[in-house]
């Protein structure tokens, strides 16, 4: 048995009214991205609805996984990892 994936390629005009200082803004980030301004648009846009999505994602899990998680945050921060982070140079030092 064959299985098929269809894509919609199909597409729908969206017309958005924005100040123009906005639009510039958006004109001049399109360009250091080398997009068009609706690509540029379109891809903010939908990664933009991708985090809404997941911000409104709820995990269940069981009393004893929950309370093993509450367990592991209120550890504090520890390992190689870590401490090689809090020696590394900070950006916004001199």
């Amino acid at each position: 048995m064959a299985t098929h994936t269809t894509t919609n390629t199909q597409t729908r005009a969206v017309n958005l009214r924005v100040r123009i200082d906005t639009r510039e803004l958006i004109d001049r980030a399109a360009k250091a991205h080398g997009k068009s301004r609706s690509k540029f648009m379109i891809d903010a846009a939908r990664r933009a609805a991708e985090d809404a999505l997941l911000d409104q994602t709820l995990v269940r899990v069981d009393p004893k996984t929950y309370d093993h998680f509450l367990k592991v945050l209120d550890q504090p921060p520890n390992g190689e990892g870590f401490d090689r982070l809090m020696k590394a140079r900070k950006p916004w030092a001199s």
